[in-house]
């Protein structure tokens, strides 16, 4: 693992070390190469490295239906969202267009209701290594993420309520708050497996809470 950056007042990273961090190699593949695949030979038996587990991509999706006015996105919020992800993940989204009609919602079939960004190798790496270091412990009264948010084939999802958690946004200057669903897609994995590679990266699922003795 890399040394631990400096921390500004408040135990913040600054933009400078936020920037130092992505422009290094990621720790968490290392991490993982050297520590994670071997637990995997030995606690399931895949010896084969390209039978192992790989988290392929991370997609996060912002919905903005509920700020339609009209049939249109205000420009306002959509700059605002589009920024947000492009700012924690270093990478612009795409806007996506509903697929169908839902009129208790006004939203339209064909009109952008959504924005996305997908993300893969090192930058993916820099986002988990960044969320579970730094955007997890900023979440207000924070005890894990749920530990049965798997599908069969091992991808996990979770949401966030306000892109405020992240240190690279400055709610002083957000127009609005919005939240945000984040989605960890593995490849060759189960919902066991990924609960396994999660773990050893560190990842902050919630934790069991102790029985009390009799």
């Amino acid at each position: 693992m890399a040394k631990d950056t400096k921390k500004k007042k408040g135990g913040e990273p600054t933009a400078e070390e936020l920037a130092a961090l992505e422009a290094s190699e990621p720790r968490l593949r290392l991490h993982y190469e050297e520590r994670v695949r071997p637990s995997i030979v030995e606690k399931f038996g895949v010896k084969n490295r390209m039978a192992q587990p790989k988290l392929e991509k991370i997609v996060i999706n912002v919905n903005m239906g509920r700020h339609l006015d009209g049939t249109k996105v205000p420009a306002n919020v959509k700059t605002a969202v589009i920024d947000t992800l492009t700012q924690i993940t270093g990478q612009k989204p795409v806007l996506v267009a509903a697929k169908k009609s839902v009129s208790n919602f006004k939203v339209r079939a064909g009109y952008e209701t959504a924005a996305k960004v997908t993300i893969r190798r090192d930058r993916m790496w820099h986002f988990l290594d960044r969320f579970i270091n730094l955007t997890a412990p900023r979440i207000k009264d924070f005890r894990g993420l749920p530990a049965k948010a798997f599908d069969r084939d091992g991808n996990y999802s979770f949401g966030l309520t306000e892109q405020g958690v992240f240190p690279e946004i400055d709610m002083a200057s957000a127009t609005f708050t919005h939240g945000m669903n984040i989605n960890l897609c593995f490849k060759n994995s189960n919902r066991e497996i990924s609960r396994h590679v999660l773990d050893e990266l560190g990842f902050p699922f919630v934790k069991p809470e102790k029985k009390r003795g009799g």
